[in-house]
Parts: structure tokens; sequence; C-alpha cells
């Protein structure tokens, strides 16, 4: 498929076309520098699967899942509705099963060294703690690594996390998601016009581009290096933006407010809006305003409410924002120094 027809898809990465076989002569290229000279690569060569329709389409993969939850099964069905075929998964519990058996019909389940061994493209789609001792685990008992591409979709890792599998001739590539994943059914088409974080070796990065914007996503590279900063700025806006509005939630309903929710809605999606289009400009408030009398107020009213930790929580954030409004010239000298004093702790 075109990339031009995806959304949001970038249609100058090279060798991508939208597809994977768009990438194979990188793959191919990349057997002595990633996997070592270890004969033919099987998923360009062997694995790969050709159109029935004999209309000269390009390969297909055979995918395999190992871990089946919300992430996993998804981004299986997301490459099966680009054309690849999903033929083995493995899950754990009750949920990751019920959730494979819905979104990838028909797929046998298996243990995950067979799933490896009847897939040219593996999903390794567990939690990110348990991520090292899969890979570990998968390189030492013998799984069937060599020529397949490996791909997890961690946001803290890139592809050192695969170094055991790497070394037994895998192809690793690292593909996150930058979205929330709820186990519902709509997000399978919520993958679509979602940005990838993609770290892999140079050769191999048209071949998890093309994945990619085969899923409807558009690929975004991340250096190794920047793995961590890169998935602690994504878990600060989305992680802690729950926090924050659950906690502001609860204090409406201390003060009798019956739907706060539905009162934060249309002030929160606005804010949203305002933050992305328009950057700190957007910044409006008391803080922004240098209304230290009235942030001293919140504090008080916040500790008398809530925990002391979300009153901490409040400080920080209120400091974190002054700062920013002082750096953009929103705040003048003399309103600044009085609400820093407030944050700092400063008698009032």
């Amino acid at each position: 498929m075109d990339s031009a027809q995806r959304p949001g898809a970038n249609g100058d990465i090279p060798g991508a076309h939208g597809d994977i076989a768009g990438a194979r002569d990188e793959i191919a290229g990349a057997r002595d520098e990633i996997a070592g000279p270890h004969g033919e690569i099987a998923v360009t060569q062997a694995g790969a699967e050709r159109s029935s329709a004999g209309d000269g389409r390009p390969a297909r993969l055979k995918v395999g899942v190992v871990g089946t939850g919300r992430v996993g099964s998804v981004l299986g069905a997301a490459l099966a509705r680009a054309g690849h075929r999903v033929v083995a998964a493995s899950g754990v519990s009750g949920a990751s099963r019920d959730r494979a058996s819905r979104l990838l019909p028909g797929v046998l389940a298996r243990e995950p060294a067979d799933v490896v061994a009847a897939a040219d493209l593996v999903l390794l789609t567990v939690p990110d703690d348990a991520l090292p001792g899969l890979v570990g685990g998968l390189a030492q008992t013998g799984a069937p690594l060599h020529g397949r591409l490996l791909a997890h979709a961690s946001g803290r890792y890139g592809t050192a996390v695969l170094d055991p599998a790497t070394r037994r001739g895998a192809l690793p590539m690292a593909l996150h998601p930058v979205m929330t994943f709820t186990g519902r059914p709509e997000d399978l088409d919520r993958v679509s016009g979602v940005c990838f974080g993609v770290t892999a070796p140079e050769p191999l990065r048209p071949v998890a581009e093309a994945l990619v914007i085969e899923m409807g996503g558009e690929p975004v590279t991340i250096a190794e290096a920047d793995r961590d900063l890169y998935h602690a700025a994504l878990a600060s806006a989305a992680n802690h933006l729950v926090t924050l509005i659950a906690e502001a939630a609860d204090l409406l309903r201390g003060v009798g407010v019956p739907n706060p929710e539905r009162m934060l809605g249309p002030l929160v999606s606005a804010a949203l809006d305002n933050a992305l289009r328009l950057g700190v400009a957007g910044l409006t408030g008391p803080v922004a305003r240098g209304d230290a009398d009235t942030v001293a107020g919140h504090i008080d009213a916040i500790g008398r409410a809530s925990t002391p930790a979300a009153a901490a929580a409040y400080i920080a954030m209120a400091r974190l924002t002054a700062d920013r409004a002082i750096a953009a010239g929103m705040l003048k000298p003399q309103d600044a120094e009085r609400l820093l004093d407030v944050l700092g702790g400063a008698p009032r």
C-alpha cells in the first residue's frame, strides 16, 4: 500500500513505500552488520509470503505476538489489517487470551519459543519489567531467532534490551506507539495517525518505518541514548495529566460539585488545545498573572483539603509554570519576586 494513503505517513522515507518489502535491500544489506554472517535472512528470502493474486504485490510477513495484552493484540491486528498474517500468539492471563481471541481470531495459541519459530516478525509486547527476562530466556533456550525481525513496543527501551537475541542473529527494532491503550475495541482505530517512537540500527530503520506506516502510524526516530528522556516526557504528559484531573475532580467533589468531570471537561480541553497549538503562549491563570496572594490561598486550601503530597505537587508545578512564564517575559520582575517568595514558603 502506498504510504500516501496513510494519514500522517511520511512519504519521503527511503525504502518504505508504505510496505515492508520496499526495504528488502536494506534488510539484506544489514545481515552482516547486525546479525552476523549466518546465512540468508529468512524474513526476506524464505519466510515472507507473496500475494496469492499474482499481481506483483510485495511480500507479506508471518507475524507472531508474544504478549497479547492491550498493546500486542492491537498491533497484531493492525498488521493483519495491513495484509500481513498473524500466525501465532502467546498470552499468560485469561484477559490476554480473551483479547487475542477477539482481535486475532483463529490465531494459534503457542508457547513463546514456538511463536518465534512460526514467524518472520515477532512482536514482544510484554510489560517493561518482563522484557529483559523474556529476551534473555528466548536466547538461552535456543529459540530460532536467526533472521527474524524482533520488535518490542516499550517506550523505555531502545534496541539494547534485545542484544541477547541480536547476538543470536535476530534483527532488532523498537516500535513504541504513543497512545494509551484501554483494552477497548476502539484501540485498533486509534492506532491510525499516531506517532511511533522508532529505534533501530540504521540499516533496519527503513524497515521499522515501513511497518509503522503500514499500521497507519507516523514513525519518529528516537536515538538509543535518548529513550529514557523520551519516555519520561510522554509519561509526564499522559500519566500526570490523569492524576492532576483526578485530584482536581476530588477537590471539586469536596466543595459540593456533583459532576466535576462536566465542569472540568471544557476547561481542560481548551487548555490542552492551547498548549498544543501555542505552547507557553497559551498559558493563563494566577501564576502567569503573578497573583501571589491567590496562589498562596490555593496552597493553604489544598493543604487543608487534601494530602501534603498534593500541596507539594501544586507548589512544584506552580514553580515550573512560573519559571516558564518568567522566561517568556509574561511576568514582571516585581510580580515574579512575590510569587517565588510564596512558592518558597515565605510568610505572606
